[in-house]
């Protein structure tokens, strides 16, 4: 079992995730927080290797506002040879590498403006990891709201997404705590023939039908590579689903005993870091992750059996109402205050 931390890191004071207001955008500052953020990806990869953890998070805000209209610069080109770089120093030092935007993407939104900016921030997403040559690289996508049509949702997620090849190239597709559970999801994946992330706190919310070891079972041989999973705790004192600042060792527990393999383990919790080093497992890398196998992502087809590897704060369209049908308001959260760390998964 490979581990793993998304967006920053606290012991370095290092984030991927600097952002800025809208008002306030202008090349300068733009480029000023960008670059920030690449040289602290630097650093926190390179610490991360030192203590054999083989898995990290980019923030989404690590080009702020790149997915807005009126960004103010032609990213890809100002960044593209570093990007390399850290790409090309990642795999030397055995990183495998992930985005997860936030709630606020929402693709099966029925609001055709919502459609277009969520598309344009997975867009963004799978150019970042194309960019660091990143074969292995996922990006995690929560289906969204229902809109009191579970089915219609469900079709028009598919549909939105079946065209974009760049972003299917390194989509997964997570369940949530509320909403879809994971056999549901896994009939979406299965449609857009990409793969399927289990959380063990989602599913203690929303499990469906499953167990988790059954979830897992039925996840793991959806992956051309490596799977991925995300551990993650309750925090008591907050919603359900809130993450905990550490993982509780029933957590953990539950996750050993059910995984039916090795596995890459995302852990999410508030301490980031410090919650994982604190767990009473090992963290290796020996094996290095397989490279995604890209004619397993082919849009409108079901995956065969894949190679089992080893085992924003704001506005915005944060995730249904308790009905399903919350305000449709998707990405406009980042249009104001875009890529602020909260949108990140913790």
């Amino acid at each position: 079992m490979r581990l793993g931390y998304p967006c920053e890191n606290l012991t370095l004071g290092a984030t991927t995730n600097r952002t800025l207001r809208l008002a306030s955008l202008s090349p300068e500052r733009a480029r000023e927080k960008a670059e920030a953020n690449l040289r602290d990806l630097e650093r926190i990869l390179r610490w991360n290797a030192e203590r054999g953890l083989a898995l990290f998070r980019i923030g989404q805000g690590l080009i702020p506002f790149a997915s807005h209209p009126r960004f103010p610069y032609r990213w890809e080109a100002a960044h593209a040879a570093e990007l390399a770089r850290l790409g090309a120093l990642a795999r030397t030092l055995g990183q495998r590498l992930s985005m997860h935007p936030g709630q606020y993407v929402n693709p099966a939104s029925p609001t055709p403006g919502v459609v277009e900016r969520s598309l344009a921030e997975l867009r963004y997403s799978a150019r970042v990891l194309s960019l660091l040559g990143a074969e292995d690289g996922v990006l995690v996508l929560h289906l969204g709201g229902v809109y009191g049509e579970r089915e219609r949702a469900a079709e028009r997620f598919v549909e939105n997404l079946r065209g974009e090849g760049e972003v299917l190239r390194y989509l997964a597709l997570e369940h949530d705590e509320r909403l879809w559970a994971a056999e549901e999801v896994l009939r979406v994946a299965e449609r857009l023939g990409v793969p399927l992330v289990i959380d063990t706190l989602h599913h203690a919310l929303n499990p469906g039908r499953l167990s988790l070891g059954e979830a897992l079972r039925l996840a793991f041989p959806t992956w051309p590579g490596r799977p991925k999973v995300h551990l993650a705790s309750q925090d008591p004192a907050k919603r359900p689903g809130a993450h905990a600042f550490e993982i509780l060792p029933e957590d953990l527990h539950a996750l050993l005993e059910a995984l039916p393999g090795p596995a890459d383990v995302m852990v999410e919790a508030k301490g980031k870091e410090l919650a994982l080093l604190r767990l009473p497992v090992g963290a290796s890398a020996q094996h290095p992750p397989h490279p995604r196998r890209q004619q397993h992502h082919q849009p409108g087809r079901g995956l065969p059996v894949g190679q089992q590897g080893e085992a924003a704060q704001g506005q915005g369209e944060v995730g249904p109402a308790p009905d399903g049908a919350g305000p449709d308001r998707g990405v406009q959260r980042g249009q104001q205050d875009a890529h602020h760390p909260s949108v990140d998964p913790p």
